[in-house]
């Protein structure tokens, strides 16, 4: 499934930075967009810093201010890491 609002994703203006670390977003086991989206649906955001992730992590994974009380993150997430980028390999 393509990706309605492409214009809303954050752009890398220089892919030539390296991006090593990352977030992988997916969707839970029991959530009904996995039969719009399929069963192994998911999307990495990458970060030139640990920080910037673990930062931006924080930020996905809070309870927004306007969900109903006894509502949990349909979504999950996942840091993930290029080790060669990371590490200089």
């Amino acid at each position: 499934m393509g990706i309605s609002q492409p214009h809303n994703l954050r752009s890398n203006p220089d892919s030539r930075n390296q991006r090593p670390y990352g977030v992988r977003v997916s969707l839970r086991a029991n959530d009904p967009f996995r039969k719009l989206l399929g069963p192994d649906w998911s999307r990495t955001h990458w970060f030139t810093t640990a920080a910037e992730r673990d930062a931006v992590l924080a930020e996905m994974g809070r309870k927004h201010e306007y969900s109903r009380p006894g509502d949990s993150p349909a979504l999950r997430f996942e840091k993930v890491e290029k080790l060669a980028e990371s590490r200089g390999l």
